[in-house]
């Protein structure tokens, strides 16, 4: 927990909070935190500050806090991923939230096993989570937007367009297409596809609405791998 994120709901004055559960337990056993230490804090989706510890005990930690920096510069990228299995998807929620992705959008695919979508992980509090564990990590406040698309045809035919219409448009494939371009300057919307990558049909479907096909080269990577591999290639600098 590199940042402690803040809510309105810790709130027990206009610049005073009170924490429990989690959040305590790190306090006092990670940082082995006294009264008088100031610590990393920041405010859900405002600026990052510092938080004074004023009181300490089993059942709660008070901090009086302060803000006056700005969180990271978000991506200007839109991510369409196909939904992964249930077990990696908490680690990848994780890892795009921590890389700075601010709108992911989960759609279904010809290989992506129907009771993918019965899963709880999908649920809207665990997803909210997954990107808390991302923010704290990269000391970001900014929380990710998050939708989910479970008829691929109709995705791409009735909203993709005007969604990407001002970015450049990326399916990443693996085979075919030319290789991933590295340090874009401009918005941009990346489809992934599941394990294996999408079907023929899908990637022809988001080609017809302008996505240029790109691969990383002859070996294939496991979702979890090609994600930051790409992110990275694409945004280097971010």
């Amino acid at each position: 927990m590199n940042l402690i994120v803040l809510q309105e709901h810790d709130f027990i004055s206009p610049n005073r909070v009170q924490l429990g559960g989690r959040q305590l337990e790190h306090i006092a056993q990670v940082h082995r935190a006294e009264p008088g230490q100031r610590l990393r804090v920041g405010l859900l989706n405002g600026q990052i500050g510092s938080g004074e510890i004023i009181a300490l005990n089993a059942h709660s930690v008070e901090l009086e806090v302060t803000f006056a920096i700005d969180p990271p510069q978000a991506l200007p990228l839109t991510l369409i991923l196909a939904l992964p299995r249930p077990k990696m998807l908490k680690r990848v929620i994780q890892h795009l939230t921590a890389l700075g992705v601010k709108k992911l959008i989960l759609v279904n695919s010809y290989r992506v096993e129907k009771s993918y979508w019965q899963t709880p992980w999908l649920q809207e509090d665990k997803l909210f989570e997954q990107c808390l564990l991302g923010l704290e990590q990269a000391v970001d406040t900014q929380m990710p937007e998050i939708l989910l698309r479970k008829r691929f045809k109709p995705f791409v035919e009735d909203e993709l367009p005007e969604l990407c219409a001002e970015s450049r448009k990326l399916v990443a494939h693996p085979v075919g297409g030319s290789a991933c371009p590295v340090d874009i300057k401009q918005p941009t919307t990346l489809a992934i596809g599941p394990e294996g990558g999408f079907i023929n049909y899908e990637v022809e479907k988001l080609q017809e609405v302008g996505f240029q096909s790109v691969h990383l080269g002859p070996r294939i990577l496991r979702v979890e791998t090609a994600l930051p591999v790409l992110i990275s290639r694409l945004f280097p600098a971010s």
